[in-house]
């Protein structure tokens, strides 16, 4: 826990801000957003709540800046990961396969990502103010944006309106088969005990990599008509 004498500028306030953004996040390596409580954020990071609610209006809004923070970083690094991922002189349904095997590979590797895109609509959006909601999404739309063109540069058949469809999709699946792949122990008890119910247990990756590589080849499909 780190103790703040009251900040008296820009600079000290931004410190503050990203304080609190890094113990979020060191929280969510530990926890799952569900879990993550004001009261212990603010003891951890060494402020009173009521300070903490002096530079976020809400648990939520921490969240949804960290989940901002954390698509940035997941994007900045796509750019060269799809560059080593994709064969350029492959046919369209090859490399569009290889897009969703990077796409899926790259984003399971950060679990607090993860996690926060599958609470975003039962978890985040349920106390922010009408302020806090309407720029999350506008944050939201420009990272999918910036996605459908990273897709798009490596596959430039699907064209920029199915780019957009399929980054869309793919982030909407991404956010359900984390939260299935992740059951609770009830569940994996459940698993365990009655092997039958294997065909529910999912492996995150594979199941988002096969589900995307379907959507991806179905519009390329409808774009070859």
């Amino acid at each position: 826990m780190t103790s703040f004498q009251r900040a008296r500028s820009d600079e000290q306030r931004e410190v503050r801000r990203r304080a609190i953004l890094d113990t979020a996040a060191a929280m969510l390596a530990e926890m799952s957003v569900a879990q993550v409580s004001l009261n212990e954020l603010s003891r951890r990071v060494g402020l009173a709540k009521s300070n903490v609610l002096r530079y976020f209006e809400s648990r939520e809004a921490v969240l949804f800046e960290l989940a901002n923070a954390k698509s940035r970083e997941w994007l900045d690094d796509l750019d060269a990961t799809l560059a080593v991922a994709i064969d350029a002189d492959a046919p369209p349904s090859e490399r569009g396969d290889q897009v969703a095997r990077a796409l899926a590979t790259s984003l399971a590797e950060r679990p607090v990502l993860c996690d926060l895109i599958s609470s975003q609509a039962a978890v985040l959006e349920r106390n922010v103010s009408r302020e806090a909601a309407a720029k999350y999404k506008h944050d939201s739309i420009g990272h999918v944006t910036r996605l459908a063109e990273l897709v798009r540069r490596k596959v430039p058949e699907l064209g920029e309106r199915d780019a957009l469809r399929f980054t869309a999709a793919f982030m909407l699946t991404a956010g359900a088969m984390w939260t299935h792949s992740h059951p609770t122990a009830a569940v994996i008890a459940a698993y365990e005990a009655d092997p039958s119910l294997a065909v529910w247990r999912l492996d995150f990756t594979r199941s988002l990599c096969e589900m995307s590589a379907v959507v991806i080849s179905g519009l390329l499909a409808r774009q070859s008509r």
